[in-house]
């Protein structure tokens, strides 16, 4: 059995601004474009078992965010690692590709990029699937965020010390493993976290992530503008939420109807890295939803 050559997940490279971004591609050139952007601490890695499941219907289009995966990963003294500048990076990729019209797939760090995206080019988003992609004051879990907010009040080496724990292996393992029942973990595979904790683990990692962690309160002060944008556009959107997942809580999920009362919410019994347990079930959500809007 031949296995369809659109299916094929190609690896790829484009310079933008300067700086080599890796990417990830399947499906025809001209389907309509699905644009996946990944969170902490991982890369486009974590789609690896989606990209396949879609590519039949669309160009999937998954990049490595600037010092994540094998993207480029600037010293933070050479660059500025904010969030505001990851999604300039980003409109600079899809510029590049050629990417005028796409569906955003958005999940923990990728939901402030590509909403960004939204804010600065409404009339290129078709479609958002957010998979535990915050935009509420009420998504944020209590516990996960209280060492964050301190570090984002105030910069210290104690406040750092406490976030640093989330890039180590241990915390990497934790944010894999937390809210997945354990009749599931058996389905959460080492290797994923194992390959995050080890990028996490590169010279000058350290500083980019606490650089980016520090910076999150500048998406808090976006969410108002995030949640205008729901509402004046009317975008489809679709949550496909891990119900277990301790820092972005499933509260998040259900307050995208606040805005747009016609999202389609679905809470999954799994963690924060929801696709490696249900990659099929939101494989099947997704084709599902984007059949009928788009």
């Amino acid at each position: 059995m031949t296995f369809p050559a659109h299916r094929q997940v190609r690896h790829r490279t484009t310079t933008v601004r300067g700086h080599e971004v890796y990417y990830r591609e399947a499906g025809p050139a001209d389907a309509p474009v699905l644009l996946l952007l990944h969170g902490f601490p991982s890369s486009s890695h974590m789609f690896r078992d989606l990209i396949p499941l879609l590519a039949d219907r669309y160009r999937v289009v998954a990049p490595d965010h600037l010092g994540f995966g094998r993207s480029a990963t600037p010293a933070a003294s050479e660059f500025r690692y904010r969030f505001a500048e990851l999604a300039e990076i980003t409109d600079a990729f899809t510029r590049r590709l050629g990417l005028d019209r796409y569906a955003l797939y958005i999940q923990d760090y990728g939901a402030p990029i590509g909403l960004r995206l939204a804010l600065s080019h409404p009339e290129r988003v078709t479609a958002i699937v957010t998979q535990n992609g915050n935009a509420y004051e009420e998504g944020l879990g209590e516990e996960a965020w209280a060492p964050v907010r301190a570090l984002i009040e105030r910069r210290t080496p104690e406040t750092e010390a406490a976030v640093r724990e989330i890039s180590s292996p241990e915390g990497v393992r934790w944010q894999y493993l937390h809210g997945v029942p354990e009749d599931l973990r058996d389905l959460v595979g080492p290797d994923a976290y194992e390959h995050d904790a080890a990028l996490m683990a590169r010279p000058g990692q350290a500083e980019i992530q606490l650089d980016l962690i520090a910076d999150y309160g500048s998406n808090f002060a976006l969410y108002p503008a995030f949640q205008e944008y729901f509402r004046t556009s009317g975008v489809p959107l679709l949550a496909v939420w891990g119900a277990g997942d301790e820092i972005f809580v499933p509260a998040g999920a259900l307050a995208y109807r606040r805005d747009l009362p016609k999202a389609e919410v679905h809470l999954l019994p799994t963690g924060h890295f929801a696709l490696e347990t249900h990659a099929g079930q939101i494989a099947a959500l997704m084709r599902d939803f984007l059949g009928r809007v788009l």
